[in-house]
Order: C-alpha cells, then sequence, then structure tokens
C-alpha cells in the first residue's frame, strides 16, 4: 500500500477532463468498477455521505444538461454519473470521491469530465433528488474521441495559453504571504 508506485503518481498527473466521446457503451463490470472506487473514497469520520445516479438515457442527459452552464460534455457523455451528497455531506468528500472514480475510470480506458450543476434545484427535479441532498455535480464518462480531444486542446491553448503555472507561484511556506 505504501510503497512506490510511479505509474499511479504519472497517472494522476496525466489525468484530463475529455469533453468528446466517441458512441460506444461502456460495459456494466466497467461501469460497477468506477462506482466500486467510489465507494472506497475515504470521508471525514468514515460515514460514506453519498449516493450515486447513474444515466445512460441520451434524453436525461439533455434534461440534465439543461441544469448547467457549460455542460456540453453531459450531452457527449456515453454514461453521466451524479454523486448526491446526503444531508450532513461535506463538499470536500464529494470533491475527493469524484477525482477518485474519475482516476478509476483513466485506469479502466474511460475518459471523464467534472461537470457543475449551477442550477442545483433543477438537477434534482430531473433526477427525482429529495430537497435535502446535494446535486451539484456530475461526471461525464465516455470513451474518448481522441481528434475532438486534440482539438479541444489546441483551442484552450490558443484562447489561455499552455501548460501549468509554476508550482513556485502557488507554494507558500509557514504562512500565506501574497
Amino acid at each position: 500500500m505504501f510503497e512506490p508506485s510511479p505509474e499511479t503518481y504519472d497517472s494522476i498527473l496525466g489525468l484530463r477532463a475529455v469533453r468528446g466521446f466517441v458512441d460506444r457503451p461502456i460495459p456494466d463490470g466497467v461501469v460497477e468498477k468506477i462506482l466500486e472506487a467510489g465507494r472506497w473514497t475515504g470521508s471525514s469520520k468514515n460515514i460514506q455521505p453519498w449516493a450515486f445516479v447513474v444515466v445512460r438515457d441520451a434524453d436525461q442527459h439533455a434534461r440534465l444538461a439543461e441544469c448547467g452552464s457549460f455542460s456540453t460534455p453531459i450531452r457527449n457523455a456515453t454514461l453521466v454519473i451524479a454523486p448526491i451528497r446526503l444531508p450532513n455531506g461535506h463538499d470536500w468528500d464529494m470533491g475527493r470521491l469524484a477525482q477518485n472514480m474519475m482516476i478509476a475510470a483513466a485506469a479502466l480506458g474511460v475518459a471523464s469530465c467534472p461537470v457543475t450543476l449551477h442550477d442545483e434545484d433543477c438537477a434534482r427535479r430531473v433526477l427525482d433528488v429529495p430537497a435535502d441532498h446535494g446535486c451539484r455535480w456530475v461526471i461525464a464518462l465516455g470513451y474518448p474521441d481522441v481528434e475532438e480531444h486534440r482539438a479541444q486542446r489546441e483551442r484552450l491553448r490558443a484562447m489561455v495559453g499552455g501548460g501549468r503555472r509554476p508550482l513556485d507561484d502557488m507554494v507558500h511556506h509557514e504562512r500565506f504571504s501574497g
């Protein structure tokens, strides 16, 4: 468990949001493994304050996409998983959950993109989620459309520049000193 794993580290550094998917279903066994990775995510006090709604239907994807501002990946996805935050759950745990599921998906050859649902009430209605449960994010999943992904990355680089900020610009020691 605590042995060095360069492959795992490289996988984490290489994870990218993919917004274009090919029309190929994800087998049930692969979906179950992605969900299992979510189930095993650590949570505050190990309360596991989540449930999952798995959405395969394209019409349901379209309805769910109406609940977000930048939701094209939902429309393009083969599968959408909505992690539902149960009452007394924490957003921190939900982020950990989503990231673990996305890393597991990548390890299984499935691409993903996290999407914020800006109208949470809309998402609750579409997915029939109780009012005291959170439904703020989904993970769009599918096998990647490699050419579309390359084209999107090039467009993004042209708009905002490329690469990551240097680590030295982000790290502060002992206290934040702007």
